[in-house]
């Protein structure tokens, strides 16, 4: 059903950018799949399942594949390999993402409150606040260069795998060790609509701080900038496509 609702909204709002082109339906050849570059590096592609803010399948993600240009997965090859040799790896939640998502997203936004993703999403707002504080008509990830992720250990413990829960809880949430999917303690869940999320936040603990520090600095040794927004959100520097913005779809490889 709301899939169904956004296609309708995404149409009688008409939203639009500026795309290349705007026809274009294939991967431009500079781009790739991480899987293709670098296999070891985890992909959680939230937004090709229902595991989101907006609780579906996200259009334009008609698979769970990590897509980007292909110098700036070559450098995030670097980062997994510098992590590696501490013992940790990445665990990737975002890239690529078509401009198709990103009017959906909007749409989501305009739509009616949920009681369940606020309370899991955006606990301490509401979304008549996401939108267009959080929530844009554009994003830097139809880009290419951007992407969202965090840092595991290469070999994730049965307790905190077994540490994800079945029902949805806030992404506040205190995170004893490890976030409920097994990576490294951040301070809040991937996709938090909240001022904790703030790379630089008040209020996380010392191991949290630390955690985010080392996934800051892996990806700054390797050219990638943080928005301190989201201390998820990395951009490879500098862009190749800045005022670009792609709309092909994800799709399964070949």
């Amino acid at each position: 059903m709301l899939r169904c609702t956004l296609a309708l909204l995404l149409c009688s709002l008409g939203l639009s950018t500026a795309t290349y082109p705007a026809s274009a339906s294939e991967m431009p050849k500079d781009f790739a799949y991480l899987r293709d570059i670098d296999p070891t590096i985890q992909q959680d592609m939230r937004y090709a399942g229902a595991d989101n803010f907006t609780g579906a399948p996200v259009p334009g993600y008609d698979a769970p594949e990590c897509v980007l240009l292909r110098q700036v997965a070559e450098a995030l090859k670097a980062v997994q390999a510098d992590l590696k040799a501490k013992g940790f790896g990445l665990l990737v939640y975002d890239c690529y993402r078509p401009t198709t998502a990103v009017a959906a997203f909007v749409a989501w936004a305009k739509l009616p409150d949920d009681s369940q993703a606020k309370a899991t999403w955006y606990p301490n707002l509401n979304k008549s606040d996401l939108f267009p504080d959080y929530i844009a008509t554009r994003s830097g990830h139809s880009r290419g260069a951007t992407l969202d992720l965090t840092i595991e250990p290469l070999e994730a413990s049965s307790e905190a795998q077994a540490g994800a829960e079945a029902k949805p809880r806030a992404c506040t949430a205190p995170q004893e060790g490890h976030a409920p999917d097994g990576s490294l303690a951040m301070g809040t869940s991937f996709d938090c609509f909240d001022v904790k999320a703030n790379t630089a936040a008040s209020g996380l603990t010392e191991e949290e701080r630390n955690n985010r520090a080392m996934l800051v600095e892996a990806m700054q040794a390797r050219g990638f900038k943080n928005y301190p927004m989201e201390w998820w959100h990395f951009t490879w520097q500098p862009e190749p496509y800045p005022a670009t913005f792609f709309d092909f779809p994800i799709v399964p490889r070949r």
